[in-house]
């Protein structure tokens, strides 16, 4: 255990410093190339849960701690044995015998042993009473940034706490039948016969009750099945695509809604994306389900100049980046990296895309603009600033019970997303 805390204290560190988990992550795996599956399983789950509950972890330890620490090392191993202490199953002398030992590795000469064992042991016996304290402040309380809790307090005064809460769930594990294989009810028979249940969400969307390895899903490797959230689901059948059509998927890594635009219909898809190494990734997705586009391109979505081929589309879905703070169950560490003044560039840019590939849709065409963001100034905000400038843009009704103008908050099933599909007149 004390490898698995030291590696988990050094990610969290690197992370809380503003480098992406999942980078960090892989350059792990990288480097330690002989680390078991159940050690590097052990140390992204405490890296994660670290980073899902930094704001009460932080809280309580400035409690425990008489003045700030010096070795910032040790700060960030005593968030990961206070996460184990609190959220893991792991015994609670372990946890302090085995962090005790670690710090011995952090500082030269040793002499910080006491600290640690003083911090995690009056951790222990004042539990309950730290927490409540820890409540008091909304950092605390929800384990997000003061000003994400004051944003999502306007923009959703009646339903920001829940999305505060579902941003720190465990995010579900949920399937799309690729139809062009097999049927729904012959894919919930091969599931029943693995021993995996699952529940219907909606056409071709299951949720499994426990995640589970991806190999170890029925029929994966023959494109039986994809595994993608729920909400993302919604992105291909709100286009409208038909045999025929001419289409692009614009920021389109890694190709879920690619390949599943393909699944709809018989069309003719170009897939673009700026990152040439994410675009291997829609590749072999392609190829893991028997597919095909038209182009796969690598370019600027705000510059088609650079890729476009003067054909006008039928049909295009555009995923802009954003702040993805609808996604947040899945990548914790977004919500201390990100800055609220990142929305105004996220909005920028999001803006310029947007007028680039409105004048590659022919007329009567539709687009579809998806963030997986809940903030207004990337979404409801935009649109209306878009609606604005273009007098040839409508916008289309959108028939999704569990969406509110667009918008689809986390929760238990799905990640939260935004969708606005426009026409051109």
């Amino acid at each position: 255990m004390i490898k698995t805390q030291l590696a988990a204290a050094s990610v969290v560190g690197k992370v809380l410093a503003g480098a992406s988990l999942t980078e960090v992550l892989q350059d792990v795996w990288r480097v330690e190339s002989s680390l078991s599956k159940q050690q590097r399983g052990a140390i992204q789950d405490l890296s994660y849960g670290v980073l899902r509950f930094y704001g009460q972890l932080g809280a309580i330890l400035e409690l425990l701690l008489k003045k700030p620490l010096r070795d910032k090392s040790l700060y960030h191993l005593l968030l990961v044995s206070l996460y184990q202490l609190q959220y893991s199953r792991v015994l609670s002398h372990i946890v302090v015998d085995q962090a005790v030992s670690a710090s011995r590795c952090l500082v030269k000469g040793g002499g910080m042993q006491g600290l640690v064992n003083a911090v995690l042991r009056n951790f222990i016996r004042q539990q309950e009473n730290l927490l409540r304290q820890a409540a008091e402040k909304e950092v605390g309380r929800y384990s997000h940034p003061q000003w994400w809790v004051d944003k999502l307090r306007r923009q959703y005064p009646e339903n920001f706490a829940a999305i505060l809460r579902a941003n720190n769930k465990r995010p579900p594990m949920t399937l799309r039948v690729n139809r062009r294989k097999i049927s729904m009810e012959d894919y919930c028979d091969l599931l029943t016969e693995n021993g995996i249940q699952a529940e219907l969400l909606w056409p071709d969307t299951l949720q499994l009750s426990q995640p589970i390895r991806v190999e170890s899903l029925p029929g994966f490797a023959m494109g039986l099945v994809t595994v993608q959230d729920a909400g993302a689901q919604l992105a291909a059948p709100l286009l409208d695509v038909h045999d025929g059509m001419r289409v692009l998927d614009a920021c389109a890594a890694p190709g879920g809604k690619s390949t599943h635009l393909l699944e709809l219909a018989n069309i003719s898809l170009s897939i673009l994306d700026n990152d040439p190494e994410r675009l291997i990734q829609v590749q072999q997705n392609l190829e893991r389900l028997g597919m095909t586009s038209e182009r796969l391109v690598c370019g600027d979505a705000a510059n088609p100049d650079e890729w476009w081929d003067k054909q006008p589309y039928d049909r295009i879905l555009v995923d802009v980046p954003c702040s993805a703070s609808g996604v947040v169950c899945r990548h914790p560490d977004i919500k201390w990296l990100r800055r609220e003044s990142d929305l105004a560039k996220f909005a920028v840019y999001q803006q310029a895309i947007l007028d680039a590939l409105w004048k590659t849709l022919r007329k009567d065409g539709k687009l579809l603009y998806v963030t997986c963001s809940v903030f207004a100034e990337e979404n409801t905000m935009q649109m209306e600033s878009f609606l604005k400038h273009h007098f040839d843009a409508c916008q289309l009704p959108i028939s999704v019970a569990a969406m509110v103008d667009g918008q689809l908050l986390p929760d238990t099933q799905h990640d939260g997303f935004f969708y606005t599909l426009l026409q051109k007149n």
